[in-house]
């Protein structure tokens, strides 16, 4: 029996629907169950599952409670008996009738599951085994299962998008004393989000392999290159290049050999470090290895210069490429050389300079590789250049393109537009705000004969809310769901509410979410706020608090800041700055801290309510939890009331935060304020020396604010003693 790790057991969460057994601690306590026989099965089809090869795992020593052996004994045989004339759907509906005493034998309850696990093709079908997981644990009788079964099930629920199952499954495999076959935690990683999760996986299944006996050891759990690939990209995407190193160098000690796709994935993390010299280098590394690039690499070498918004290098490799050259390493080497002279480059970041710069023993480096055959752009090539263009603001550029790229199919079928290629013309001109334009390349695109999808629709319904045409956003909808037959998504309704909410159409709004819903569509987080918004906007709080309290309700959303700081909005548009200030208690009791939106909000309510002594008290607050991430609008709410209030000494301290921030305070507004409001303030000259003496500090606050403005003051004066002292200010 393999000892867990206490790694995998603290930090590694199980999902919450399959919880993975008891925890233990670095002992394991599970059932002895053979380890050596689970071990050594490869993962297969149910097909070649052997009554033999499914009975390793012991029964249990005793029935959970309720069940009676000698009762459903016969079921389970017959259960097998359909399992093994590989009638999966009469097996499921035999085990749906009994689920409690279904399946009693460690040889059924295997087969079962990988025969589920198997056949299961999209999440629908993964559902049949999800639930004879759950009715298991429910049972206590998840030692019942083989390491084949399990594995088959990790890699089933992660093809199904159920990542977080697949990684639990894969962590009660490990605590369990089983190594889960490689493509199941290959899938499993290459599904986590965040990437720092699936890393620390890998790493489990990384030190539970060195630990295992090596006679123990199936060379189907061994990681390959597939794997690898799938954690070297999750390094990629979390930007850790220290461990992107230590895998890279450790897939010599598995027996994995780099390959054309670990390269791809060297420029990804190259590009994310802001290693641009050795982006231009990986080609070259890849041609002295020997390995020949594919057309995912020009995609990724384009994907990471537009990244770096150098669109001409960009530009000069995809011509390039439609000009059939074999020397693009060429022209790499001079961006390679332009680069080497950049310095300060992070400590991280130099660790990936042996994996490009690594070459041969005896090669030579002057020479210059080819390509051993030509590689013209295909579409993902053309569309990520217009994805370069559409950021830099180069309409014109992406619609020629597009146009290209139209004529050049007729002879290079792999440049043919694609759903993602329109979709990015549609986007970049709904951004220019060119609607027109817009609408007639979604037209263009069943003419194209690439019927335009729910995205393309969702993007264009997004461009007519934002310019507040509405109606042509309603025009659409019914068009898209009419005519065109595609069916809405909860983001399309996210966007015809938003369109709503600009538009002061709280009602509109309301009606758009009702409909989702009775589409049977589940509204998200977004759905919610959303609303939330709508109502808060037109002065009803009540009614966005009723929508805030039904999404604490519902168990397929999480309340999030946004909600929350919407709530705080609602009220704080009304000047019911107590009622809000209860909300943000609420907040923080809920482990929700308030951020600069919260603050915000608060600020703007505090104005509203002409409440100046509130403003002291949460400008204190932000000085304390949020000076850092403090943005224009909540220091120029604050610095309002504290001039409003004749609070210079606070309104200065706001100011100079301000202008440390490189935010230019309004001067002409605050002098307008000072001179409307406090010109005449300390001119009474009856007032007795108590009351002067307690003015005198505000007093000089007022002239230095004044100094501060521009205006005539005496602050100046009294620091450099040109002009008299006033009346009562300390020569000192």
């Amino acid at each position: 029996m393999l000892c867990c790790a206490r790694y995998s057991l603290q930090l590694l969460q199980p999902h919450p629907s399959f919880p993975g057994g008891s925890t233990c601690a670095c002992s394991c306590s599970s059932p002895s169950s053979s380890a050596s026989g689970n071990q050594r099965q490869r993962l297969h089809p149910p097909a070649a599952v052997s009554s033999t090869t499914s009975c390793s795992t012991p029964p249990l020593t005793h029935p959970p409670d309720g069940d009676h052996p000698d009762e459903d004994g016969g079921s389970d045989a017959a259960l097998l008996a359909l399992l093994r004339a590989r009638d999966t759907d009469a097996a499921y509906r035999l085990f749906s009738s009994n689920p409690s005493l279904l399946p009693s034998s460690p040889a059924t309850a295997s087969r079962l599951l990988a025969q589920l696990s198997f056949s299961s093709c999209s999440p629908d079908a993964f559902s049949r085994a999800a639930r004879l997981l759950q009715s298991l644990r429910a049972r206590g009788a998840l030692d019942l299962l083989d390491a084949n079964s399990l594995s088959l099930a990790a890699a089933a629920a992660a093809r199904s998008r159920d990542a977080r199952l697949a990684h639990s499954l894969l962590l009660y495999m490990l605590r369990q004393g089983f190594l889960p076959d490689r493509r199941a935690y290959t899938a499993a990683v290459a599904r986590l989000t965040p990437p720092t999760k699936a890393l620390r996986l890998f790493d489990a299944v990384l030190r539970h392999l060195r630990r295992a006996p090596p006679e123990l050891i199936s060379p189907y759990c061994l990681p390959d290159t597939v794997a690898f690939n799938a954690a070297l990209s999750a390094c990629a995407d979390a930007g850790d290049c220290r461990r992107f190193r230590q895998l890279f160098d450790a897939m010599s000690e598995w027996s994995a050999a780099a390959d054309a796709l670990t390269y791809n994935v060297v420029i990804k993390m190259c590009a994310r470090a802001g290693r641009k010299g050795l982006v231009a280098r990986v080609l070259e590394r890849m041609l002295s290895s020997g390995l020949a690039p594919c057309a995912t690499t020009f995609h990724s070498l384009v994907a990471a210069f537009v990244g770096f918004c150098d669109i001409p290098t960009a530009e000069r490799i995809v011509q390039a490429m439609r000009e059939e050259r074999k020397d693009i390493c060429l022209l790499l080497r001079a961006v390679a050389m332009e680069c080497d002279d950049v310095p300060d480059v992070e400590q991280g970041a130099a660790l990936l300079d042996d994996i490009v710069a690594g070459a041969k023993p005896g090669q030579g480096t002057d020479e210059l590789p080819l390509l051993p055959k030509a590689y013209p752009p295909n579409a993902r090539v053309y569309t990520t250049l217009m994805k370069g263009y559409m950021n830099a603001g180069r309409v014109d550029d992406v619609v020629a393109v597009l146009r290209a790229m139209r004529r050049e199919a007729e002879t290079v079928p792999a440049s043919r537009p694609d759903h993602v290629t329109y979709t990015t013309a549609i986007s970049a001109l709904v951004a220019a705000g060119d609607m027109a334009r817009a609408r007639a390349v979604l037209d263009e695109m069943a003419g194209a004969g690439v019927p335009a999808n729910r995205v393309a629709y969702n993007v264009l319904l997004k461009g007519y809310c934002q310019q507040l045409q509405i109606g042509k956003a309603r025009e659409l909808f019914e068009e898209m769901v009419t005519d065109a037959g595609i069916q809405p998504g909860v983001v399309t309704y996210n966007t015809l509410m938003d369109g709503c909410v600009l538009t002061d159409d709280s009602a509109g709004a309301l009606a758009f979410f009702n409909e989702m819903r009775s589409r049977g569509i589940a509204p998200s987080t977004v759905s919610y706020t959303t609303l939330m918004k709508a109502f808060a906007l037109s002065g009803q709080p009540k009614v966005a608090h009723k929508v805030f309290e039904e999404m604490e309700r519902d168990p397929r959303v999480a309340v999030d800041r946004a909600a929350w700081n919407m709530l705080v909005e609602g009220y704080c548009r009304l000047g019911l700055v107590e009622t809000a200030k209860q909300v943000v208690e609420r907040m923080k009791e809920r482990g929700v801290q308030p951020d600069v939106a919260t603050y915000g909000s608060l600020a703007k309510g505090i104005a509203a309510a002409r409440k100046p002594g509130e403003a002291l008290v949460l400008w204190n607050e932000v000085r304390e939890r949020c000076l850092e991430e403090a943005d224009e609008e909540l220091l120029g709410a604050l610095a309002d009331v504290c001039v409003r209030a004749a609070f210079f000494r606070k309104a200065l301290e706001i100011v100079a935060c301000m202008e440390e921030k490189g935010v230019a305070p309004n001067k002409t507004k605050y002098r307008k304020m000072y001179i409307e409001m406090h010109s005449r303030m300390f001119t009474s000259k009856h007032a007795s020396q108590a009351r002067q003496d307690r003015r005198r500090e505000r007093k000089r606050a007022a002239e230095a604010f004044k100094f501060w403005l521009g205006l005539p003051n005496s602050y100046y004066g009294s620091e450099w003693r040109i002009e008299p002292l006033l009346e009562g200010d300390d020569p000192s």
